[in-house]
């Protein structure tokens, strides 16, 4: 059902010749841009006629308005399950103990005397959120989006959800209860692409963002690529991965759960094993197919997801082998389930985030370990983080001279503003000192 590779026997090569040999999922996330373009720019210029009219085409559903009313969101909250809330709140409290600590405070370097630098950390003025609703329903991503842009101060929060048929046309009701126990009002019927334009463009009901985050299909990611620069981005996520490093400790139970746990999300999920046992391995796989043929989802997400060309059993000589495979993967989401796991976990340089032990599978990551979901894809782990406070912030620089500090440093600006070609720099200083260069 899954895949080997076999990567024993010979020194691992370095870098891209690594990353070429493991698993990867199709994904080009360019051709899909040349097909969201038209659809990005017709939102642009008409608006929430084109994002109407888009719904019924993608979502099948028939909207009259694109924003959702606030009885509707009420509605969805009154009406959710008491456990799936009581489970929300315990997710949201969590995830705010964890994201209340990202905050940054700003900070004031005196240089020298007269001379300081302070950074200061102002939150982005309007975000627009994205939560998937194809092939599942994620009030998860609700949280794991809106609550670091709550704590990071951001005043203006807009998310965006496909409409569903079977609920009018409304994001599916316990989206729509996540936005409203978390306190979300502003919230629209819109998926792909047409979510990303609008909030990038503005429309009648929409007005425009300065920043969208959230994990999507590759429509999304498209979009978010067509539209960079414009807004800022999160990231442009991509099928969602588990590595799972284990050595012959690990129980195979556990870890074909893991991978079947991330498979079920769609046939191009990835779900990697790295190992140095191989008797783990052939256990593993014996267990994947009674768990597979105990759950749901299994012919349209979880086979292919695991026969998939982005998923493999990789098989290496050592953990610390396994350690230079994972780091060149780069994977979303990193189990490691070794002896002594926390060593091993804690020289880990490449992962979304990285879960130690038996008793930190991915899914807890998922909904309720405080930490954030939303995690870079594809690789970009090796460059990138997932999501947080950090994401909703910008840093300024505040320069504060007095003269005499300025006086006192004038020489080397001049200096290096001459080694550049750039005489009017060094002019700059000089028309404050009478066109002189005040002696160091």
């Amino acid at each position: 059902m899954i895949s080997r590779i076999d990567l024993r026997g010979d020194a691992l090569p370095e870098g891209g010749a690594l990353r070429d040999l493991l698993p990867r999922a199709d994904f080009d996330v360019q051709a899909a841009l040349e097909k969201v373009r038209p659809i990005c720019e017709d939102v642009h210029h008409r608006g929430d006629a084109a994002l109407i009219e888009y719904a019924e085409k993608f979502d099948g559903v028939q909207l009259t308005r694109v924003r959702v009313d606030a009885q509707a969101l009420a509605d969805a909250l009154a009406g959710l399950d008491p456990a799936v809330r009581a489970a929300l709140e315990e997710s949201v409290r969590r995830a705010r103990l964890v994201h209340r600590a990202q905050r940054r405070t700003e900070h004031t370097t005196q240089v020298v005397p007269g001379g300081k630098v302070t950074e200061k950390w102002v939150p982005v003025e309007r975000v627009g959120l994205y939560a998937p609703g194809g092939r599942s329903v994620y009030p998860s991503s609700v949280v794991m989006n809106v609550v670091p842009a709550q704590e990071a101060g951001v005043e203006s929060i807009a998310l965006a959800s496909p409409g569903q048929k079977e609920f009018g046309g409304l994001p599916h009701p316990t989206i729509l209860a996540a936005c409203a126990l978390l306190g979300i009002d502003e919230v629209y019927a819109a998926g792909g692409a047409t979510a990303v334009a609008m909030f990038a463009h503005g429309t009648e009901s929409c007005p425009p963002v300065n920043m969208v985050t959230g994990p999507g299909n590759i429509w999304v990611a498209a979009a978010k690529r067509y539209f960079t620069g414009r807004i800022g981005i999160d990231a442009e996520a991509g099928p969602t991965e588990i590595a799972v490093l284990a050595d012959a400790t690990a129980d195979p139970a556990h870890v074909a759960a893991d991978l079947i746990s991330q498979a079920e999300h769609d046939p191009m999920a990835a779900a990697v094993l790295v190992t140095d046992s191989a008797e783990l391995a052939d256990a593993v796989e014996k267990e994947l197919a009674p768990q597979i043929a105990a759950t749901k989802h299994v012919n349209d997400r979880i086979v292919p997801a695991l026969e998939g060309k982005q998923s493999a059993i990789v098989l290496v000589d050592s953990v610390d082998d396994g350690l230079k495979v994972v780091d060149a993967y780069g994977a979303e989401h990193l189990e490691i389930q070794t002896a002594d796991a926390a060593a091993v976990a804690a020289r880990v340089r490449n992962a979304g985030a990285v879960f130690v032990g038996p008793w930190a599978p991915v899914s807890l990551g998922d909904y309720c370990a405080g930490s954030n979901h939303v995690l870079p894809t594809g690789g970009c782990a090796c460059h990138s983080s997932g999501l947080s406070v950090q994401s909703f912030l910008r840093g300024i620089h505040i320069v504060d001279y007095t003269r005499d500090a300025l006086a006192d440093v004038t020489h080397h600006v001049v200096t290096l503003a001459e080694a550049e070609d750039l005489p009017a720099h060094g002019a700059a200083l000089k028309a404050r000192f009478g066109w002189q260069v005040p002696t160091a």
